[in-house]
């Protein structure tokens, strides 16, 4: 069970659309001053213009030290962002407390020996979801709509594919950094950390906590022909935690996750391996049901050696 302990009156059941609104609110209010100073210094640290970096987002990658940017922009914006937006509610809104003296203890070498082989089988069963997803299709009646929609996702991959283009080591370095360990910290805090257990305590069941949560963060991402894919993997990290009570696993399955993809992606433009992440066209089903046999026998097997902190834990 994902631990949350808190008295404060905003944090119970019966306030949970006031709770919601204020969270929303706080979110958005730390993201955009964050955003907001990431951006302002940027041109200071990477001597770029602001002219530059907008031309960046809307698709012309001709500047230098772009890359570099926008990676830093999007670290302190959305890694720490999530972050300490997360921290902010947690202890000046509803007083929680994450109890880390008994959750950092939970994290030991066999559940992260696990949490490696089920981030791995989802990896290549999320491959099947990823291509499914991509080739979905809308109703004739909604042509406009689903336009539009690729439209956005193709500005999104050419945005992802400029980013993930690693020149050296160093932007390698920055990637890893911002793409893996500050998203992977800063949206398990809000999401798995934060959000799953408001969404458990006022659902009053776990599995939809977690797949709510889950939902939403595939939404907050806005990508979407890459919605299903996200939702699963969102869902494992809240086993993860739900199954666990502690909140490193997710953190480092995140971590692994985004990270593996990332030095795939470098390790692609070097011409070392044969992976192109913005081409699913091509899906191995075998690898994929392998995927999540390794998968499902991950989760059994990590519920199962964390069962006795199941049973001790304290929800929301």
């Amino acid at each position: 069970m994902e631990i949350y302990e808190t008295e404060s009156e905003i944090a119970k059941k019966k306030n949970w659309l006031l709770s919601l609104v204020v969270t929303v609110l706080v979110s958005f209010g730390v993201l955009i001053v964050f955003q907001g100073g990431a951006l302002a210094a940027a041109p200071y640290l990477f001597n770029i213009t602001l002219t530059e970096i907008v031309e960046l987002m809307s698709g012309d990658f001709s500047s230098e030290n772009g890359r570099m940017a926008i990676l830093f922009i999007q670290g302190i914006g959305s890694g720490i962002g999530f972050w300490v937006a997360a921290y902010v509610i947690m202890h000046f809104i509803d007083k929680a407390d994450l109890h880390w003296e008994i959750q950092l203890p939970r994290f030991n070498l066999q559940g992260a020996v696990v949490i490696v082989l089920i981030t791995l089988g989802a990896m290549l069963f999320n491959s099947l979801l990823i291509y499914w997803n991509s080739h979905l299709a809308l109703p004739e009646f909604m042509s406009e709509t689903e336009a539009w929609m690729r439209e956005m996702e193709d500005q999104m991959a050419e945005l992802t594919k400029f980013l993930t283009d690693f020149q050296s080591i160093p932007e390698l370095l920055m990637g890893l950094l911002v793409i893996g360990v500050l998203a992977g910290i800063g949206e398990e805090m809000f999401f798995r950390g934060l959000l799953q257990p408001k969404m458990h305590l006022y659902t009053g069941n776990a599995h939809l906590g977690v797949w709510v949560t889950a939902i939403i963060f595939s939404a907050i991402h806005v990508q979407f022909f890459g919605f299903l894919p996200r939702v699963f993997l969102g869902a494992i990290f809240g086993y993860m935690y739900l199954y666990s009570g502690s909140l490193v696993y997710p953190i480092f399955g995140h971590i692994l996750n985004n990270s593996f993809t990332v030095l795939l992606v470098y390790m692609a433009n070097q011409g070392w391996v044969d992976f192109d992440m913005e081409s699913p066209d091509i899906v191995s089903y075998p690898l994929a049901i392998l995927g999540l046999l390794v998968l499902v026998a991950g989760i059994i097997y990590f519920k199962k050696i964390n069962k006795p902190n199941g049973e001790l834990d304290q929800g929301i």
